[in-house]
């Protein structure tokens, strides 16, 4: 029999993931981990190998389709059993192409193409379990937040009515169909069609949205739907650490790093996040607990042609200023050409926004989900500054904007943890006394 070839789990809290394009056609041959599909999630785009030797037999999801992980996308078989099995796949698809009173009966011959456990179950009336919690894959429950819908309200096909992602999918669409008379449920408001002015259809370019931009588009309404953003705005001195930088700079090039900002402001992110660990988690909603975490993952966005992508740096607080600065180089590069891997951009603690390095003065980020907080950083520009001894002088100027989730931080702990960044950034030295 065909083997199935499942869209795997390809990183943390990923559900789904878009068929961006085949890289082999159906009737050719495959060697085990041969990159055969190009698959994009809301964190990575990645090449998947084959799991298996032999002849793609069928494609079971088309470029552009929006697929839940374990879902089956593909057939491959032995090359003896293709001409035994191809036949009988096209019967069975050509039974699936029948009047609508029929559908039913040939419903499971179509399935028959899966395993028992993946075929849906009928539908069972939900219910619930102790603590009147509804019985669900956490995939599920993830999707149904991310959607604003209520899990008690989806109807489940799996054992004991348990609900699936197909399942929330299927509620989801049924909401969108209804007439728009019909109230929408709580925080899953009707899509908006864009209306062309008469006269200017020829002059309109319509684009799909998917791939990059729509992974971009769900991270955005999951930010807004499911933190409180507040924004705290507060500026730096940064002219002595400028000077560092500028003395550091050939030694790090010698040892062939390009030394930037962003090192000192991770480094110093290490040591204020461990002061301030509020700042430093995030809400378990199902389980209604703050995950506080011991350790510093900082999220680095980065511009690319096809829109923003956030890599991760992980256990910032125990790596020196030309090991960040290293690390930095080389996700960047791989963010730019396409090429991070799922574990490079999954299990960030807190997210940095370098919105300064294309100019900007002021920005408002967005906190990238499950996150507390985001720190926007800008450009340094020389401004006439009053000193302790009430003189003017010209000194090297930045602005903080942080970005927090009220739920999890009070403003004045977030005021405080800008205060400790500010006194680790004007006095670098520091640092090197503070940091591990």
């Amino acid at each position: 029999m065909p083997k199935e070839v499942v869209l795997p789990e390809l990183a943390e809290s990923v559900v789904e993931g878009e068929i961006l394009r085949w890289l082999v056609n159906e009737g050719e041959t495959l060697k085990k981990d041969q990159p055969f599909v190009e698959v994009m999630t809301d964190k990575v785009t990645v090449e998947l190998p084959s799991p298996y030797e032999g002849v793609l037999l069928r494609k079971l999801a088309k470029e552009g389709d929006v697929v839940p992980v374990h879902t089956p996308i593909a057939l491959i078989a032995e090359p003896s059993e293709v001409e035994k099995t191809a036949p009988s796949l096209q019967a069975q698809e050509e039974r699936s192409i029948v009047e609508p009173g029929a559908v039913e009966e040939d419903e499971g011959a179509r399935l028959s193409l899966f395993k028992p456990d993946d075929r849906p179950e009928p539908i069972k009336n939900p219910f619930t379990l102790a603590r009147g919690r509804v019985p669900a894959v956490p995939a599920a429950r993830k999707l149904a937040r991310e959607l604003g819908l209520d899990i008690a309200q989806v109807p489940g096909s799996g054992p004991n009515g348990r609900v699936r992602v197909e399942d929330v999918r299927a509620y989801a669409e049924t909401l969108r169909s209804k007439p728009p008379s019909t109230p929408a449920a709580p925080g899953f408001p009707p899509p908006v069609a864009y209306r062309t002015p008469k006269g200017y259809e020829e002059r309109e370019t319509r684009l799909p949205l998917r791939g990059m931009r729509r992974a971009i588009a769900q991270q955005m309404v999951a930010s807004h739907l499911y933190t409180v953003r507040t924004l705290s705005v507060d500026e730096v001195d940064m002219t002595e650490l400028v000077a560092l930088r500028e003395r550091l700079k050939p030694e790090a090039e010698a040892q062939g790093v390009r030394l930037s900002y962003l090192p000192f402001i991770f480094k110093a992110l290490g040591v204020a996040l461990r002061k301030f660990p509020a700042l430093n988690s995030s809400l378990d909603e199902a389980k209604q607990e703050i995950v506080v975490k011991n350790y510093v993952n900082i999220g680095m966005a980065v511009a690319t042609e096809n829109g923003l992508v956030v890599p991760v740096i992980k256990d910032v607080e125990r790596k020196s200023l030309l090991q960040l600065a290293k690390e930095a180089n080389e996700l960047a590069e791989k963010a730019r050409s396409g090429k991070l891997a799922p574990e490079e951009v999954s299990g960030s603690t807190f997210s940095v926004t370098n919105i300064g390095s294309i100019g900007a003065l002021f920005s408002f980020p967005i906190i990238n989900v499950p996150d507390a907080a985001i720190l926007g950083v800008h450009s340094i520009q020389k401004r006439p500054v009053v000193n302790e001894q009430d003189q003017v002088v010209v000194r090297q100027m930045m602005y903080l904007s942080l970005s927090f989730d009220h739920r999890l931080v009070d403003g004045a702990e977030a005021a405080r943890f800008c205060k400790e960044l500010i006194r680790l950034l004007e006095k670098p030295e520091r640092l090197f006394l503070e940091a591990l």
